[in-house]
């Protein structure tokens, strides 16, 4: 299948702006991991319904691909650098699960659109001090049916939309650092994360049907009593919450425009340190460095029951210490 790319930019002289845009049609192939298991259905290969196949064996993907850009400077200290990209794939690919096992293979949906928003401000060192702010926004939307792979249900699901995990509104992170001569240095970065979507627990119904354990991860409650391991909540008359997911109510969840998603969350981290602590001449010298993880200690989730990676957690605070001799 032809590849083509195109990518043009213009400097507009005087203004300090830089404008880009590119196209590019690819083809797309899918994950290795079963790919042979996903692709072996029908005639000669497994068997129609065995582990609920599709008899579809997996196509490569076509994809288009547009992005929109520009580089402005703003002043003599600051720099703008901004992205906005549209992914348009048919035979769009994804991970799936077989049953509760933990076995993964690909599949793939009729198709897919992902756009978003990438960007960068930056200064330049500002008698040792520095800033930037990287962002960004996501969109993965991913569209009905299923059109090959292994098919767990035992048959292809309905038409709809749904957002995959990878899907988030908005993220970004903020870093800001003076240095004293090449010496001292202090160090602050602020991370923000409007949360991923959660595609294993769609609303409270589900919630309720998962295990202890489970529930107790997330913090679940009904009408401000939470669940522990020994009383699971299993039925709920009244609004069920959570901790660290939104957990949108019974029949409220939209798979498109009100999926859940794990809670938004703010973290901190601080660090100090000397890059010369003795103030030494020549290459010979010691550094040392303090650094503070998750700094007001927040409890936060990544993920949760994702179909690839499981339930992580947030790191609790953590300090390093380091202490190093170059020469």
């Amino acid at each position: 299948m032809p590849e083509p790319r195109a990518g043009v930019a213009y400097n507009l002289k005087g203004t300090g702006t830089v404008l880009r845009a590119a196209y590019a049609r690819t083809m797309e192939t899918p994950f290795n991991e079963n790919l042979l298991l996903s692709s072996a259905t029908g005639l000669g290969g497994l068997a129609q319904t065995i582990f609920g196949s599709n008899a579809v064996p997996i196509q490569p993907g076509r994809r288009n691909q547009f992005n929109t850009g520009l580089e402005q400077a703003i002043g003599k200290y600051v720099q703008l650098d901004a992205d906005y990209f549209w992914k348009y794939t048919r035979n769009a690919f994804d991970f799936s699960t077989l049953l509760n096992s933990t076995i993964t293979f690909p599949v793939s949906w009729h198709n897919s659109k992902l756009d978003g928003v990438t960007g960068r401000l930056s200064t330049i060192s500002l008698h040792g001090f520095q800033a930037y702010w990287n962002f960004g926004h996501t969109r993965a939307r991913y569209f009905f049916p299923e059109e090959g792979g292994l098919i767990p249900q035992g048959t292809p699901l309905s038409n709809g939309v749904f957002r995959i995990d990878h899907d988030q509104a908005f993220q970004s992170t903020g870093v800001f650092r003076y240095q004293h001569k090449k010496a001292e240095w202090i160090a602050f970065t602020w991370r923000y994360d409007s949360g991923l979507v959660v595609s294993g627990v769609p609303d409270a119904a589900a919630a309720i049907a998962l295990d202890p354990n489970q529930q107790v991860t997330i913090g679940l409650a009904c009408n401000g009593v939470y669940a522990t391991v020994a009383a699971p909540i299993t039925a709920c008359g009244g609004p069920v919450t959570s901790k660290l997911i939104t957990l949108p109510q019974t029949g409220q969840e939209n798979d498109d425009h009100n999926p859940d998603r794990v809670k938004p969350r703010n973290v901190f981290n601080l660090g100090i340190g000397s890059d010369n602590l003795f103030h030494t001449e020549g290459s010979k010298k010691f550094t040392a460095s303090l650094d503070i993880a998750n700094l007001t200690n927040k409890e936060a989730l990544y993920n949760f029951l994702s179909t690839f990676s499981g339930t992580h957690f947030l790191q609790p605070r953590t300090i390093l210490a380091k202490l190093s001799f170059v020469f």
